[in-house]
């Protein structure tokens, strides 16, 4: 969450971080947080974690940018302020080389390390947690989606991801799995990789804050139906077919009759054929807009009002939107992943491949349907039977 101050709403890993967060400093047990800063690194003890949760929360402000921080021009300004009241806050902090000997000083014997970022996955990371007498140290893997679909990822990526993972598998006690079909991808590559540790299957939570229509743009004209698709636009997330669908959409309907697309989700990276495409329809001002950096209410909103959430994402680890529309009781169409079956059960609208005629007709279904689940539906709530953080912490504390 700290390297992403300043950088929009949250993502699905800052929500389970801030999930984490807001339990630990719930609970009376003695509780600390590690940062990696470009300096080092820096421990805090509670009261530095509730100053800087207030801060991410926007319950308080970051303070002024330190000397220290005045020489770290590589970090955004928002970061710099960051990591200045970190400084102003610390039990204790330390270059690199140190760390294991600042744990050892400041840690209970027996205290548990929580990692559940993808973050911090480093040799020396463990091996200082190691140095601190029977500590146990946990992971929670999100997803093996850079090793499945390489493809899809940045230059390098799966190779650093794939690094990460072996520390995983060589360093953890306990690796902890967002779903059984994130569980099963990791303890197959784990098995290649010489060790599988033990593992739990922990469903994420599940919440949204009521949807707030004051939170979306003035300007998004949602007066006629519109379906939904929320998340980073990225070759994986497969909104190339969602344009295919909707240029078929347009050839077969009468102008009037075709329902917006609205894209809520910032532009990722290397699709700049399907950024083209985005563009050409924004001019002609048909029936596809896209939104960026829409609050969790605003959000809530979009869905909310909605015909129904698509989803045609080749891979997910858990897949949030789904699961947050089907607790909202809209209708959700996407594609036939093991996750969403596990998560959402019969719930969705399922549609097992990449022909753009199938998907077509499932939204044109789902448009002439005046029976579909909507917003407020306490049956299509109850059927979706959508995990709770307190579930999830029931399965996690109870083994850490």
């Amino acid at each position: 969450m700290i390297s992403r101050v300043g950088r929009g709403p949250d993502t699905g890993i800052d929500r389970v971080e801030r999930a984490y967060l807001q339990r630990l400093l719930a609970e009376t047990e003695p509780v600390f947080a590690l940062i990696r800063t470009s300096l080092g690194y820096i421990l805090l003890d509670r009261t530095g974690m509730v100053e800087i949760a207030k801060r991410l929360d926007g319950e308080a402000d970051w303070g002024k940018t330190d000397l220290i921080g005045l020489l770290t021009r590589k970090a955004t300004p928002a970061r710099r302020r960051a990591q200045a009241d970190l400084r102003r806050f610390a039990l204790a902090r330390c270059r690199t080389g140190r760390l294991a000997r600042m744990l050892r000083r400041n840690l209970p014997r027996g205290c548990a390390y929580l990692n559940v970022g993808h973050s911090n996955l480093r040799d020396e990371v463990f091996a200082a947690w190691r140095a601190v007498p029977e500590a146990r140290v946990a992971v929670l893997v999100h997803d093996t989606i850079p090793l499945d679909f390489p493809q899809h990822q940045r230059p390098g990526m799966a190779a650093r991801f794939e690094a990460r993972m072996r520390r995983v598998a060589r360093h953890v006690d306990l690796a902890i799995y967002n779903s059984a079909a994130t569980r099963d991808d990791a303890e197959r590559w784990f098995g290649s990789f010489g060790r599988c540790p033990d593992g739990v299957v922990a469903h994420l939570g599940v919440a949204l804050p009521p949807p707030d229509p004051a939170q979306l743009p003035p300007e998004l004209d949602l007066s006629k139906p519109y379906f939904v698709s929320v998340g980073t636009i990225e070759p994986r997330k497969r909104y190339d077919l969602l344009l295919d669908v909707w240029e078929a959409l347009v050839a077969d309907m009468p102008p009037d009759d075709v329902p917006r697309l609205v894209i809520a989700g910032h532009r990722g990276w290397a699709d700049p054929a399907l950024f083209r495409r985005l563009d050409a329809a924004a001019l002609r001002g048909r029936a596809i807009f896209e939104r960026t950096g829409l609050s969790d209410a605003g959000v809530a909103a979009l869905l909310a009002g909605s015909r129904g959430l698509l989803c045609p994402s080749e891979a997910e680890g858990f897949g949030l939107p789904p699961a947050e529309a089907a607790l909202l009781g809209v209708p959700v169409i996407c594609r036939n992943l093991a996750v969403y079956r596990e998560i959402l059960g019969d719930s969705p609208v399922y549609v097992d491949s990449d022909d753009v005629y199938s998907w077509a007709q499932s939204v044109r279904r789902l448009m002439n349907n005046k029976k579909a689940r909507r917003f407020g539906d306490e049956q299509a709530r109850s059927q979706a039977k959508v995990p709770t953080w307190d579930d999830h912490f029931n399965i996690v504390l109870k083994l850490t």
